[in-house]
């Protein structure tokens, strides 16, 4: 999936989003998400890259656990065919339960 893909599945989440983080002092109140590609697991032969796969991160923020809102993302993932991994952290100095879904697109 390219960028522009993976956004615009992203907006089917129906949550406020950006790629990597929100610009200081533009980050909405929770819940929100937050999209990253942060490396790549591309297949080669001969020496090249013969297939591109790239890990893509959604991560879910929120104040309060909200499995509703997981079951609504994980069924626009599931709609779209995409098998994830998913964790959950709280971090505590932001006051926030994240959500991570680990994927390869």
């Amino acid at each position: 999936m390219t960028h522009e893909e993976v956004k615009a599945m992203v907006e089917e989440m129906e949550l406020p989003s950006a790629y990597h983080h929100f610009a200081e002092g533009e980050s909405p109140d929770p819940p929100f998400l937050v999209f990253l590609f942060p490396g790549s697991d591309n297949f080669s032969a001969d020496n090249v890259v013969y297939h591109k796969i790239n890990r893509l991160n959604v991560e879910l923020y929120t104040d309060k656990k909200d499995p509703e809102r997981e079951e609504a993302i994980e069924a626009v993932l599931d709609e779209y065919g995409i098998f994830y991994d998913k964790s959950e952290v709280w971090i505590e100095d932001e006051r926030l339960y994240e959500v991570l879904y680990e994927m390869e697109v």
